[in-house]
């Protein structure tokens, strides 16, 4: 389950993005819940594993985010998905987690 902290970095994430890809309001309800996903994939993996190294951490990060592209190719219009990808090229943190 997701803190109320880490909800807020979910909410955040989503506005910034919503704003960027214009999202319709389906969208924006899509993207949340995949972002909410992603966290709590992330939060597990951590939790099982508290003390990994960096290397397999970005290992982990890296395999979650992978995944979640396919349920993203959804709900994104191709133009919208352009910019996602974008975006995630030039990212260097995912919902406060380094992916390098």
């Amino acid at each position: 389950m997701l803190t109320q902290e880490r909800r807020h970095v979910v909410t955040d994430e989503l506005t910034r993005f919503a704003g960027e890809l214009d999202l319709s309001e389906n969208q924006k309800g899509k993207l949340k819940l995949f972002l909410e996903e992603q966290e709590e994939t992330l939060f597990e993996m951590l939790k099982k594993n508290p003390n990994p190294k960096m290397p397999e951490v970005l290992v982990k990060v890296r395999a979650v985010r992978d995944s979640g592209r396919e349920a993203i190719l959804k709900f994104l219009t191709p133009e919208q998905l352009r910019k996602w990808d974008s975006e995630m090229a030039k990212a260097k943190t995912f919902l406060g987690h380094p992916v390098c």
